[in-house]
């Protein structure tokens, strides 16, 4: 290895300052916590961003990120790549059942079936796509057994690159493997070329899900507040440290409806927090006056 090489290798090692400054800017905007265990986590995601723009140094990316205007796109683009994406069709099954055996019956007979008044859920932090998907199946299959039901589905995330997977419902025959076969039949179509492996969702199902970018640190929403039934939040709170899961909670809080339901994900909970909600079951809490 010549000595060029060597200082270029040399220079894309992440300094504590750069660390700082990145990991700082990391829990301000999008409230994920960045401790220093994680540098070299946030080091290597960092190090292709550092390739396609030609930066010898996390020094010169920082500079370009935070001082000059092109940073501002580039924003985003660093936001896709140090966010994890993790989820699974029909996770935590027992959040469904619940929806579908309670929550469901119970708003359509007190005030959707005569009014035609929509069921709006919001899927926050909606990955891939994988959980809005799921919840269109279950409210699909419900609407279809009560007829007039309608339902209204809001999906958000920060990333704009997942965002751009779940609106295309491009999926790999694997990852729908837990669905069962006749909703898989029902909801998607295979490829062509069945050497790929690939299923996609089906129009229809996909028509029913609005897509939109949110970063969840924002003090307000472009939602209507006291307007959602149904808030699913899975599993996105646990990189939060506890006062900013005190305050997104105070936020969902104020697009929930009276008397309707917030779903977290199976290590998440609002215990000890001072908010205006009752556990129903197992990380399943409801709007309480």
């Amino acid at each position: 290895m010549s000595e060029r090489q060597i200082y270029s290798e040399s220079t894309k090692i992440m300094s504590a300052r750069d660390f700082e400054q990145l990991s700082g800017f990391i829990k301000a905007h999008c409230g994920i916590k960045m401790p220093p265990a994680k540098k070299t986590l946030l080091e290597s995601r960092l190090q292709k961003r550092l390739r396609i723009l030609g930066f010898e140094s996390f020094h010169k990316y920082c500079e370009f990120l935070f001082a000059d205007l092109e940073g501002a796109n580039e924003i985003v683009l660093m936001i896709d790549a140090v966010t994890t994406n993790k989820t699974d069709f029909f996770r935590e099954p027992v959040h469904f059942s619940f929806l579908t055996e309670r929550i469901l019956p119970e708003f359509f007979r007190d005030r959707g079936q005569e009014s035609g008044k929509p069921f709006t859920v919001w899927s926050a932090g909606c990955s891939s796509g994988e959980e809005p998907y799921t919840l269109a199946i279950v409210l699909s299959e419900f609407a279809a057994k009560n007829p007039g039901f309608q339902f209204i589905i809001m999906a958000t995330d920060i990333s704009t690159k997942v965002l751009d997977k779940a609106r295309l419902g491009i999926y790999d025959e694997v990852q729908v493997a837990m669905i069962p076969s006749a909703l898989k039949k029902k909801y998607f179509m295979r490829s062509k070329d069945r050497d790929r492996g690939l299923v996609r969702v089906l129009p229809a199902l996909r028509s029913t899900i609005q897509f939109q970018r949110l970063n969840l640190m924002d003090e307000y929403y472009a939602i209507p507040e006291a307007s959602i039934d149904a808030l699913f939040c899975r599993n996105v709170m646990i990189y939060f440290d506890r006062g900013t899961q005190n305050k997104l909670l105070e936020r969902f809080c104020r697009y929930l409806k009276m008397g309707e339901h917030l779903f977290l994900g199976h290590s998440e909970t609002v215990q000890g927090f001072n908010l205006p909600l009752v556990r129903m079951a197992s990380t399943i809490y409801r709007m309480i006056p």
